[in-house]
């Protein structure tokens, strides 16, 4: 697990590689996907710490939320002052809250 800094970016360098990875779905407790998180530009440093999550936490549990928005770093505190612009950071401070845990499915590129 690493010890996320200030900065997303110098987080975003210790988190495992994305190669490959085509998206990553998000399952509700009922088998439903409610979000998904692709491989493309302007997603990729969500996905590499969605996948990071994954990796080291299994499920996207409070815990993991909590240790998530460590990672998203600036990016949450401009999160929490600017909803809906960030709504992968926003998503992980709804579950830390309290708010349902969900399954990361990794989906791999073909």
């Amino acid at each position: 697990m690493i010890q996320p800094s200030s900065v997303f970016k110098d987080n975003l360098a210790q988190l495992p590689s994305i190669e490959g990875i085509e998206r990553i779905d998000l399952i509700d407790a009922k088998g439903a996907v409610v979000a998904s998180i692709e491989n493309k530009p302007g997603k990729q440093g969500s996905l590499a710490v969605y996948h990071y999550l994954k990796e080291t936490f299994g499920t996207l549990n409070a815990q993991a939320a909590e240790h998530g928005l460590r990672v998203f770093a600036e990016h949450t505190a401009d999160a929490r002052n600017r909803p809906g612009a960030h709504p992968n950071v926003d998503r992980l401070l709804d579950i830390a809250a309290g708010g349902d845990a969900l399954e990361l499915r990794v989906v791999a590129a073909s």
